[in-house]
Parts: C-alpha cells; sequence; structure tokens
C-alpha cells in the first residue's frame, strides 16, 4: 500500500466522507449511476470507490441481481463505506489497487470510477486493467475533473506547486492526456459527457457555463478488434 493511502487512517475517512462529500462528490454520484445502471450490466466493479458515495447509488438503482464489487486502495475508507450499507444488501468490499486489479480477464460488464483516476500514479496501468476485466463489449465510466472549472483541484495544484516547483503533484490531470491514453488501451470513446449537476442542459451537446467535470464513456473493442495487449 502506498503511503498516501496508508494516511487515510483515524477519523480522517470519516471527517473527508462528511466534510468533501457533500461539496465535491454528492450530486455528481447521479449522473453517474444512472449512466452505468443503462446499461443494464449484470457485473459492476468500481475502483478508487473510496467511502462509497457512488457506491450507494449504483446499489439504488441497480437490480438486486446485478452483482456489484466496491474496492480502493485503503481498507479504512471501505470500512466507512461498509456503513452506508444494510447487512443484506448485495454489495462486495475489497481491497484492490487500480493499476493491478485482482479479478480475472473479461469478468465485468462495466467499471465505474468517479474522480480517481486522476490520483492513480500510472494512470496508463489503471486503463490496461479496466481493458483487461472487462468483457467485450464492457464499458469503462470514469470521470475527472475538468481543469478549467473546478476551483478546488486548482487551488491545490497552485498551493502544491509552491512547495514542489520542480515537480508538482498533478491534482487535474489534462482531459487530452486522459483522452488519449484510454483510446491506447483499446477503449474506443461512445460518449464524451460534460455536465454539472446543477445544469439542465443535454451532455451531449455544447458545454455550458455551469459545467464542472469531464465524464468518458469507454466501450471495451469487439471481440473481432485485435487486443492490444497480448
Amino acid at each position: 500500500m502506498s503511503e498516501d493511502a496508508a494516511g487515510f487512517v483515524g477519523s480522517i475517512p470519516e471527517n473527508y466522507d462528511r466534510g468533501l462529500g457533500p461539496i465535491i462528490f454528492t450530486d455528481y454520484d447521479e449522473h453517474t449511476a444512472r449512466l452505468v445502471a443503462g446499461y443494464a450490466p449484470s457485473r459492476v466493479l468500481e475502483t478508487g470507490a473510496g467511502t462509497g458515495i457512488v457506491t450507494r447509488r449504483l446499489r439504488d438503482l441497480l437490480p438486486a441481481t446485478t452483482r456489484l464489487i466496491a474496492t480502493d486502495l485503503n481498507p479504512p475508507m471501505l470500512d466507512v463505506a461498509r456503513k452506508k450499507f444494510h447487512p443484506d444488501e448485495p454489495v462486495e468490499f475489497q481491497q484492490a489497487d487500480a493499476i493491478a486489479l485482482p479479478f480475472a480477464d473479461a469478468s465485468f460488464d462495466a467499471v465505474v470510477c468517479q474522480f480517481s483516476v486522476m490520483f492513480f500514479p500510472e494512470k496508463e496501468k489503471s486503463y490496461r486493467e479496466a481493458y483487461r476485466v472487462l468483457a467485450p463489449g464492457g464499458r469503462y465510466v470514469f470521470s475527472v475533473w475538468d481543469g478549467d472549472y473546478n476551483r478546488h483541484g486548482r487551488i491545490a495544484d497552485e498551493v502544491a506547486a509552491q512547495f514542489f516547483p520542480t515537480d508538482p503533484p498533478q491534482f487535474l490531470s489534462g482531459d487530452d492526456e486522459l483522452q488519449q491514453n484510454r483510446s491506447d488501451q483499446g477503449l474506443a470513446e461512445r460518449r464524451r459527457l460534460h455536465r454539472s449537476p446543477d445544469c439542465g442542459a443535454d451532455p451531449g451537446k455544447a458545454r455550458c457555463r455551469h459545467q464542472r467535470l469531464c465524464a468518458c464513456d469507454g466501450l471495451r473493442q469487439p471481440a473481432d478488434r485485435p487486443d492490444p495487449h497480448p
């Protein structure tokens, strides 16, 4: 486990969920969960699930027969997530690294990741792993902050750059870089969505001034397409 993940212990996960959840993550969870549920998958994997904000909405919207596995690198974060579910609700929690998933090839119909991809130290490996565990035709739905609009991440980047001017950590990874990396891993773009929960605009149309995120919906290449990672 990385030092960063190991540092989220004690009261930090609870404070993270109570303080940052309503400000940064809530509302987007509804959009993400509805997008995934619309594909009617029977096996869903969530990576970087954190305190289970999206997991909760996924379980609410998916049929009880849909297998849902929520993973995170940090067990204390998952401990908070578990508290949001009744013992009889069909959801599994498992510690897992998104760049080295402990699942067999073609195990899932959908992989979901809300606002975690930009924190993965090796993004290309995370895309490769998502591709590997997806069945042909499966979807990888993830969202990242749009640097042009997200003031929280922009301020974090600016402050970090003052302390690490030569190699600052990037909380806002460029959307163009993410798109190129995803395509390189064999995930064809089906739709590229830009939407804020406070905006009534059609996410498939032009951007509006309220937008705060970039959500990407990637389709795993059909079986007759060459595997980029044989």
